[in-house]
């Protein structure tokens, strides 16, 4: 099976940012309209996430997954238990979609708390959007909400 790329709207952005930490490719489109999403995910290879039910003739031929925007466990549930992702968690930056390149410890040096460059062995960086990741309490808290919804272990980072 090939690894799943999504696009969406900012409607969706909490879907978005939790199933980029399970290693999906989903790009958001803030302010889209259903026909733009619906064009991009034609010139992409994507498909589109929506909480919408139109689904216009033009685009038959377009995949479109409709999601529930008022339950982001529900179809966090829904596209992973029927698509790939594109690699492993926390493989993607949560914020700008872009996959994340590990770098040592070292090179974060004043950008990181201090605490962070002194207990972490090796961090995340976004070359996008510059943004840095570490296996912190926040991705514990998101690893234990993703097992929950999943019924399975989520692995951590690295």
């Amino acid at each position: 099976m090939n690894p799943a790329r999504f696009v969406t709207d900012a409607s969706l952005e909490l879907l978005a940012r939790r199933l980029r930490m399970l290693g999906y490719d989903v790009r958001s489109v803030r302010g889209a309209r259903l026909e733009e999403l619906l064009t991009l995910a034609q010139e992409e290879d994507r498909t589109v996430l929506t909480p919408s039910a139109r689904h216009p003739r033009r685009f038959a031929g377009v995949r479109v997954l409709r999601v529930p925007r008022e339950d982001p466990a529900g179809a966090v549930r829904q596209v992973a238990g029927h698509h790939e992702p594109a690699g492993p968690p926390f493989s993607r930056c949560a914020l700008c979609n872009t996959a994340l390149q590990r770098r040592h410890r070292l090179e974060a040096t004043g950008e990181v708390p201090g605490r962070v460059l002194r207990s972490a062995a090796a961090l995340a960086y976004c070359p996008q959007c510059g943004k840095w990741y570490w296996d912190g309490s926040h991705v514990a808290r998101v690893r234990r909400w993703l097992s929950e919804v999943l019924g399975r272990e989520v692995a951590g980072p690295g």
